[in-house]
């Protein structure tokens, strides 16, 4: 085996010309970003060529501009930064820079720019860009304190990091304009509105850093990259950040607390709505001083005055305690947590159920008054003539006909309710499992996995159905039986005698039931997995002349379905029709018993016609459990198939997020990987071990099927390695949530997927409340501007089902700035070229080198041409690295050996060696 070549790489210009960076792949002097004549702000995307330290704006920013002026119905929204943070977009964290930023990022110049822009928003407050509303000036206006001491009393800061009151109100201030200009020209709310509702909140930027501080207080360190992922809607409102912390163990709820002082000390820390969408952190008041933490601003408590604090506070506040939970030697010994999910739902809506029993019991008492009517009016109205009687009994039977219909009615709706209730929260959590689910626990067949869900419905309905009522009229049985007793003695053995009798064939049918659930379930899968492959492959098919070949297999399939389905429902036929069969034998039979009871003198004309009535009752519960047996198979099919999804691993596990994991540097390494894909022998990475540093850009190519993108796979977490180790900044990702890891690393996939809805919302797919500012530069950068020009819906438009209303290109270049728009430290880019043409391509490599330095770059490609931004070169081959060294290094040695190949070839056929052409 070709031992790799790992000679330091000497980096390069995409021109060839030599470049100032060291070896390591350091990252050039960054263009300066200029200040309009206006006031605002214009960040420079990157330097204008490789190396230049220009202060005026580069061609990229050029390009924006004139992007944005063309587009119809977009307006370029020009955010002012803070003072002192020349270049920055708003809403960036940590002071991080936005795309083409070329500075390293440190936290030692994030804290000085932070101090910076502290001590220029006291003197003068920034306005917002964008918009007409001016900010507050005067001290009081921005929440500045009047303490002449400019410190609290002695005793009021212990614990706390030593800023003043006044300091600290002044960056409260400063997070407040700093939100502001998140917006980009979104109207937000004046604090003099009045208190702000958990119902009126439209977007807290700063919420789930507040929950993230909290959590870390409590005792379980998670980042907000975590807490946001799984939440739905593009808002992030109180009600999302309580479904974010029951995610990270714990439970909390919203409360309305006016005043300050009624807040208790037991529920410290808490989180405060303020006005203006903001939030912070309370951790204790003393002394007419509260504790608090901003997390937009710093980590660390900070004194502020109550009276201050008063002015900001909206009057609600979300307490949240950490859930007990048993450890894990606990957990071994009970149930699968898997397995619970259903019963632990419908145990959360026991009480709707304990409801729905008690207007059961009223219901069957009630419903003797009906036998009873009867017989009193054959046996003493009729034969007496009592018509006052007569309507006293009907009035009194019909006052019990309105309370069974009204308890009936309610009933019912108590039935649906829980079902309803039941059937949102299991739903989520079947879509959730699947959403957070491993890539290499996904069933195979996705078609199959659709009617794993979809067969869902058919649980459902089982436990919302009037089915599920006959099972809670069963126990009511006895009452029926014991009055049918009283009034006709011994015709009581009649229905006693059907029971056994009609529940002995329904079990006697469950076995071949059973079968035939499983098996009409399995074809049931099969077909919807092939319907899924035909919808999704009809062009293929179409281009192939296939459709008599799938016309074929479909039919066998759905013949196959519709015989298991024919026998099942055949069981299920027999067992009702028996069971009907028996309840007309018991009717027929206590007609003939009772006549001649009538005739000997031991019973009424009236008591024979109220057992008959009773007789109905007491069969019609057994007569539904006949058809509800059958059913309970097909549920329990399902209910285990659907436990078998639940019990899957899953990514982002609790467990995981007991560490801050932010301040890993952004380097790879891989020791001694082996991975083989489920249900594959053959090894595609066998025994790879690699490091990429910091800021390196690297490239890989390979013939197909050597292991690149399966190397880029494992990189993120998609996929664990079944030997070695996977390390992100010397920690194993298995260490790290997926979510840490991934907000980090910016992805281009080789098949790109685009999901229906408009451009801007395929590029903000991953953050729905990213700002317009950034998805602008995105868009810039990854080309999705250029074929945006001409188009009306600007980036409105829509991409249709799978990104088929663009081409290849284009949805290419909306998945590079999906990639691109949260700034990420990493790029990992896979082919992100090979449905470009070679102007689009020219024009993405100069996009792209001007955002990488600084970046640590994995670029997976075919394209020679692509490699002029890398300058470290690996090439794979059969699963293993066979050359890494300096880019020019591996490519001369390509060259080399392609020659000796060429010279032996020729010399095997006889024929004179020739040289090829130097260039590749």
């Amino acid at each position: 085996m070709e031992q790799p070549d790992t000679t330091q790489i000497s980096g390069k210009t995409p021109d060839g010309t030599a470049a100032s960076a060291t070896a390591n792949g350091a990252a050039p002097t960054p263009a300066s970003a200029t200040s309009s004549a206006t006031g605002t702000h214009a960040a420079s995307i990157g330097p204008a060529s490789p190396g230049s330290g220009s202060a005026t704006q580069n061609a990229g920013l050029s390009q924006l501009s004139g992007a944005v002026t063309i587009l119809p119905g977009q307006q370029a929204k020009e955010a002012a930064p803070a003072s002192g943070q020349e270049g920055m977009p708003p809403g960036m964290p940590n002071g991080s820079a936005v795309l083409g930023n070329a500075h390293p990022r440190t936290e030692a110049s994030s804290e000085r720019d932070a101090a910076a822009a502290a001590s220029a928003e006291v003197a003068a407050p920034a306005q917002d860009a964008g918009t007409a509303e001016t900010q507050p000036q005067s001290a009081a206006e921005a929440g500045a304190v009047p303490d002449a001491e400019g410190a609290p009393a002695p005793g009021d800061t212990q614990g706390v990091s030593g800023q003043t009151g006044e300091a600290a109100m002044n960056a409260m201030a400063q997070a407040a304009r700093h939100e502001a200009a998140m917006k980009s020209g979104q109207s937000g709310r004046d604090s003099g509105m009045g208190p702000l509702r958990p119902s009126d909140v439209d977007f807290m930027p700063g919420l789930l850093r507040s929950l993230a501080v909290l959590l870390r207080l409590r005792g379980r360190v998670v980042s907000p990259q975590f807490l946001m992922a799984g939440l739905t809607g593009s808002k992030v409102t109180p009600q999302a950040c309580l479904r974010a912390a029951r995610k990270a163990g714990l439970s909390g709820r919203i409360v309305f607390r006016p005043e300050l002082e009624d807040i208790p000390t037991l529920v410290m820390p808490c989180i405060l709505l303020l006005t203006r969408d903001r939030s912070c952190v309370l951790t204790g008041m003393k002394d007419g001083m509260a504790e608090v933490i901003f997390p937009e601003t710093s980590d660390a408590a900070q004194a502020v005055s109550l009276e201050d604090l008063k002015q900001e506070y909206s009057g609600y506040a979300l307490f949240a305690a950490v859930e007990s939970a048993p450890d894990d030697r606990a957990e071994r010994l009970s149930i699968s947590h898997g397995k619970r999910w259903f019963w632990d739902v419908l145990r959360y809506y026991a009480p709707i159920y304990r409801h729905v029993a008690l207007a059961s019991v009223v219901i069957n008492l009630i419903a003797v008054g009906s036998p009873l009517f009867v017989m009193n009016v054959y046996d003493r109205v009729v034969p007496n003539n009592a018509i006052e009687t007569l309507w006293v009994l009907a009035i009194g039977i019909l006052i019990i006909y309105l309370f069974n219909f009204l308890l009936s009615s309610l009933r019912t709706h108590f039935v649906d309710v829980a079902g309803r209730n039941a059937d949102i929260v299991l739903s989520s959590s079947l879509v959730e499992k699947v959403l957070s689910m491993r890539m290499d626990a996904k069933p195979e067949s996705t078609g199959a996995l659709v009617n794993n869900l979809r067969e869902f419905e058919q649980l459902r309905e089982f436990f919302s159905s009037s089915s599920l009522l006959a099972c809670i009229d069963l126990p009511f049985l006895v009452i029926f039986l014991l009055l049918i007793g009283f009034i006709g003695g011994p015709l009581v053995f009649l229905p006693l005698a059907a029971m056994p009798l009609m529940l002995g064939i329904g079990l006697l049918l469950q076995s071949r039931s059973r079968r035939s659930a499983e098996a009409s379930y399995k074809q049931n899968m099969q077909k919807n997995a092939l319907l899924v492959e035909i919808v999704g492959g009809l062009e293929t098919l179409k281009s192939c002349m296939a459709e008599s070949r799938m016309q074929k297999l479909w039919e066998s399939v759905v013949g196959l379905s519709a015989q298991s389905n024919s026998e099942a429902r055949k069981y299920n036929n027999l067992a009702v029709t028996s069971s009907m069969l028996i309840t007309q034998l018991v009717t027929v039979a206590m007609i003939v018993w009772g006549v001649y009871r009538i005739s000997d003198g031991l019973m009424t004309m009236g008591a024979l016609i109220g057992c008959n009535i009773l007789v109905g009752r007491t069969m019609a519960p057994l007569l539904q459990m006949a058809s509800l047996l059958t059913r309970l198979q097909n549920s329990h099919v399902t209910l285990k198939a659907l436990d078998m999804l639940m019990v899957l691993p899953s990514e982002n596990q609790v467990e995981k997020t007991c560490m801050d994991f932010g301040m890993l540097r952004p380097s790879f390494t891989m020791e001694n990987v082996s991975f083989a894909y489920p249900q594959q022998e053959r090894l595609a990475l066998d025994r790879v071990s690699l490091h990429i540093e910091p800021g390196e850009r690297v490239g890989i190519i390979g013939p197909m099927g050597s292991g690149k993108s399966t190397l880029s796979k494992l990189l993120i977490g998609l996929y664990q390695p079944k030997e070695g180790a996977v390390k992100f900044g010397d920690v194993d990702i298995r260490q790290i949530p997926s979510t840490d890891l991934r907000g980090r690393v910016g992805v281009l996939p080789q098949d790109v997927v685009l999901f229906y809805g408009s451009i801007r919302d395929n590029i903000a797919l991953g953050d729905p409340t990213i700002n317009d500012h950034l998805i602008l530069r995105a868009a810039a950068l990854a080309g999705v501007t250029d074929f945006l020009r001409n188009n009306p819906a600007g980036f409105a438009a829509q991409v249709g089902e799978q990104g088929r209303a663009l081409s290849g290109g284009q949805r290419q270049a909306v998945a590079l700035a999906r990639a691109l728009v949260r700034d990420p430290e990493v790029l990992l880019l896979d082919e992100p070229t090979s449905n470009m043409d070679t102007d689009s391509e020219v024009m993405l490599q100069k996009r792209l080198y001007s955002v990488m330095d600084g970046r640590t770059v994995v670029l997976v490609t075919h394209r020679l041409s692509m490699l002029r931004i890398v300058n470290r070169l690996i090439v794979m081959e059969n699963g293993q690295i066979r050359m890494d060294g300096p880019r020019d290094a591996v490519l001369q040695r390509l060259r080399d050996r392609s020659r000796q190949s060429m010279d032996t070839a020729r010399q095997g056929q006889g024929a004179p060696a020739q040289r090829p052409a130097e260039n590749m």
